[in-house]
């Protein structure tokens, strides 16, 4: 059950990001985990993400952060409005970034903030305001190192819910 489940939302990531932001797409990224827990995002290191020194490139490594925080809101929010729900919208309103090392392989991207982000979605739903959450994630290069940081990341999640027109 948990490999369909996984597949599905690989399968979800893959059409959603080429068709809404293709260079989410261009960079392959495939969710390891997401849940109420963590999420966890692999971008691979290859040609289209990597720099002229051989390392992950810094806008891929963006992107890995972002989409670390944003497929639990997705998928929240995607649930949300299946079962009749308002639209919410998020954004992200700002990026903090401290790169510690070289990302010289697949890079995984980590956020254990996954409550926050459900407690945020959850917040949106019976107000009509903006809510905005700092959130943390950080990266690691498995092939190196499952617990060693290369990098850290602060990304302010900010969502609304929209009444039905």
């Amino acid at each position: 059950m948990l490999k369909i489940t996984r597949f599905k939302e690989n399968l979800f990531l893959k059409i959603y990001s080429w068709w809404k932001i293709p260079l989410i797409g261009f960079c392959s990224p495939k969710i390891i985990e997401c849940s109420l827990q963590k999420t966890v995002i692999k971008i691979p290191l290859k040609y289209q993400t990597r720099n002229h020194l051989g390392a992950m490139y810094f806008g891929s490594l963006a992107i890995g952060a972002e989409l670390s925080i944003a497929m639990l809101a997705v998928k929240l929010i995607k649930a949300h409005t299946d079962a009749g729900g308002d639209r919410i919208d998020f954004i992200f309103k700002d990026f903090k970034a401290n790169f510690l090392k070289r990302a010289d392989g697949d890079v995984h991207f980590i956020c254990e903030e996954a409550k926050i982000v459900s407690d945020q979605i959850d917040q949106a739903k019976i107000s009509m305001d903006r809510i905005n959450k700092t959130l943390i994630a950080y990266a690691v290069v498995p092939k190196n190192s499952e617990t060693e940081k290369i990098a850290t990341f602060e990304l302010t999640l900010s969502v609304k819910r929209r009444l039905k027109k």
